[in-house]
């Protein structure tokens, strides 16, 4: 399988954008057989956690970022505010 190149990781970004977090989640891993979870909600700013896939097959690391809300009824909620498509080293494309 090749490797995405800069256009293909832009339309990967705006389709993910879309998406609600399991949505995201469950099309990276079916979208490369070798993805691999590299952190899951690693909270590596204030109130935001991320999320990386690495799609060895297809050259990109995938980032989901997402923010903790609290509802009014007092429940957390995860929402899904931006993906981050970047290419692997290997990936010159």
């Amino acid at each position: 399988m090749a490797y995405l190149n800069e256009q293909q990781r832009a339309q990967l970004r705006d389709e993910l954008k879309n998406l609600k977090f399991n949505q995201a989640k469950g099309r990276l891993r079916r979208m490369d057989p070798k993805a691999r979870l590299v952190f899951y909600r690693n909270s590596q700013q204030v109130g935001r956690w991320l999320t990386r896939y690495d799609l060895e097959s297809l050259g990109t690391r995938v980032t989901l970022v997402e923010q903790n809300r609290v509802s009014s009824s007092m429940r957390s909620e995860w929402e899904l505010v931006d993906v981050k498509v970047e290419p692997t080293p290997d990936n010159r494309l």
